[in-house]
């Protein structure tokens, strides 16, 4: 998918061809802003290429990026250089992803469905559930002490 004829949109051959690997996240819409951007990057969720990236890292257009977010992970390759954040459109055509990336984040999420009962709650037991898990812990501990 080509780049859209966007001025804050740089291609390869333009004079500004590099741009902050913070700034670049937080233009695609990886992240809302810079500053959570930065977190990501020094917490070790963004790769360049094989090795972590630092936040003042450059980034120019073929650039490989890894990208964690939660529980998926996103391989893209830079297409396009901007430095302002637009509609996600436009977003969108600042990167692609690979389709190894896709068929992984498919699989691990077909992976987490399926094991969806094993997943913890967010919320604190009901007094229901608090009962059926004293029942539970009764029953264990009565049948070892045996």
């Amino acid at each position: 998918m080509a780049p859209m004829n966007n001025p804050d949109i740089n291609k390869p051959g333009s004079p500004a061809q590099r741009i902050r690997v913070d700034k670049w996240l937080w233009a695609a819409r990886f992240f809302k802003t810079r500053a959570k951007a930065r977190q990501a990057i020094d917490g070790g969720k963004v790769h360049l290429g094989s090795q972590r990236a630092k936040a003042s890292k450059e980034i120019t257009v073929g650039d490989l990026l890894r990208v964690r977010q939660g529980y998926d992970e996103k391989i893209v390759r830079v297409l396009a250089i901007s430095d302002q954040r637009r509609g996600a459109p436009e977003a969108a055509q600042l990167y692609e992803e690979t389709p190894e990336s896709i068929e992984a984040r498919l699989l691990a999420a077909e992976q987490r469905r399926a094991a969806g009962q094993l997943l913890l709650s967010d919320s604190r037991p009901s007094k229901k559930d608090r009962r059926l898990i004293h029942k539970f812990r009764d029953r264990f501990y009565s049948e070892s002490d045996q």
